[in-house]
């Protein structure tokens, strides 16, 4: 069994797991702590600290963000604190951990793991996840291939971002009910169907728990609509695949004499 750790930072909650990565599963039950508040990187990372060490985790690290990431940097920050902005994240994580380090967005990473053990499986062609949690995520692939950082929960819907309408977090803040927020996911997929036109629409994050609650109520489309087979462990899993598939920032050497 190759297993890896992985992190899932979420802006509710962190979450992390040593994954399988020969079956594309958790290899034991995860461990989550509630997103610090506020958010800052300290603050977060001395949360992904206590995730990790839960678990005696020694050996590579891949960690999900929520926001732009290039390169081991975190450039935006939508849903958590903007000390982010700029910060070379997968050093810090490194650093701190004293394990190398993986950092990549966190709807990439939900996607990478569906279209590999998922409900994207096997699929050419365009194929889109997106996560609907504190936002919604997106990973965008054609023919199986990662376009990275799309987020298009950030696209402008009614004069604000999607997300404000549509993300879970919506739903519960305006107290919508599930046809009522169904109808707002559906604005929002033909935005993006009209944009991409996808062929395979996979819905992931925490409320695809409850994907039959919603996703009978969504109108007929060009694109097949399904629920993540992941679930919210996604997330999970495709950081722990990230820490396999790119570069990892090795852990920091001790100075020489000591």
């Amino acid at each position: 069994m190759t297993t890896v750790f992985g992190v899932d930072i979420g802006g509710s909650g962190i979450k992390g797991a040593p994954v399988d990565l020969d079956m594309g599963a958790l290899a034991r039950e995860r461990h989550k702590v509630l997103t610090p508040h506020p958010s800052g990187p300290e603050e977060v990372i001395g949360a992904v600290c206590e995730v990790v060490r839960h678990f005696d985790h020694r050996g590579p690290v891949g960690l999900t963000f929520p926001g732009v990431v290039v390169d081991g940097r975190t450039m935006t920050a939508a849903n958590v604190d903007k000390g982010w902005i700029g910060l070379d994240a997968a050093a810090r994580f490194s650093e701190a951990l004293g394990l190398p380090a993986t950092v990549v967005n966190d709807a990439d990473a939900a996607g990478i793991a569906e279209v590999t053990y998922g409900a994207g499986r096997g699929r050419g062609g365009v194929v889109l996840l997106l996560t609907f949690g504190t936002g919604i995520g997106s990973a965008l692939f054609s023919d199986g291939v990662l376009v990275p950082n799309t987020e298009l929960g950030h696209l402008e819907l009614r004069g604000k971002d999607a997300e404000r309408r549509a993300s879970s977090a919506a739903k519960e803040r305006h107290d919508l009910s599930w046809s009522e927020w169904a109808g707002r996911v559906d604005e929002y997929l033909d935005l993006v169907e009209m944009l991409f036109s996808p062929q395979l629409i996979v819905i992931g994050g925490g409320v695809s728990r409850k994907h039959e609650k919603f996703l009978p109520l969504l109108k007929d489309r060009r694109a097949e609509v399904v629920p993540a087979e992941l679930r919210n462990d996604a997330g999970i899993v495709g950081a722990a695949m990230a820490a396999t598939l790119q570069p990892t920032v090795p852990a920091a050497e001790p100075p020489v004499g000591h």
